[in-house]
């Protein structure tokens, strides 16, 4: 159900079986928007990308042309909290949109097991990527090579923390900005004590910038 672009390999399309790299994009970006990324990186050549496009269309709502998102978010709260300098912690929260996103990327990836038979997958994403990511990791059982956590934060904590456990030993790669001012600091911290806790091992990356 939802629309992915495939880059690399040995013809430059998908071709090949070599690993997976599947990047998730922020709310309200074009689904284009982590596509370069594919450039910038020194991986092998039969490295293959996908870069799955988030199903909600935010144009009608005051968007820019092709922005897109994976739930909905409440911008009057995030406008308030930029506006009085709130720190947002939402690891309580469990977005209503964040289930249907979940079947529609497991699905993604099943079809992704069929269709290009990688080696290796290996899942991530930025923002609200990020989270989506992290939250299909911990739902769905399939092996992946390693996780990617750019700038995310920690939702769902009641249903999060319980299966961490079960990803023990996953290489994971974090990285989050200082003075971000959407996604604090603090909260990224936390999310890597549970996962590093619960075993998932990796990096934290810090660096002195925003979102």
């Amino acid at each position: 159900s939802l629309r992915a672009r495939v880059l690399g390999g040995t013809d430059g399309k998908g071709g090949g079986n070599g690993p997976a790299i599947v990047l998730l994009h922020g709310f309200g970006a074009p689904g284009t928007d982590l596509v370069p990324l594919h450039q910038v990186f020194r991986v092998a050549d039969e490295v293959r990308w996908v870069f799955p496009e988030a199903p909600l269309d935010l144009a009608s709502i005051g968007f820019g042309f092709d922005a897109r998102a994976w739930w909905m978010i409440d911008m009057a709260a995030l406008e308030r909290a930029q506006m009085t300098g709130e720190i947002r912690d939402r690891s309580d929260d469990i977005p209503e949109g964040l289930a249907p996103a979940r079947a529609a990327m497991i699905e993604l990836l099943d079809h992704i097991e069929g269709e290009l038979q990688p080696s290796k997958i290996v899942l991530g994403g930025f923002s609200q990527g990020a989270m989506l990511s992290l939250d299909v990791a911990l739902h769905d059982e399939r092996p992946l090579a390693g996780l990617v956590q750019l700038s995310g934060t920690l939702l769902a904590q009641s249903e999060w923390g319980p299966r961490m456990a079960a990803r023990d030993g996953l290489p994971i790669l974090q990285s989050h900005g200082r003075h971000d001012p959407l996604l604090p600091y603090a909260i990224a911290e936390k999310l890597h004590g549970m996962m590093d806790d619960a075993g998932m091992k990796g990096d934290f990356i810090s660096f002195n910038g925003g979102h």
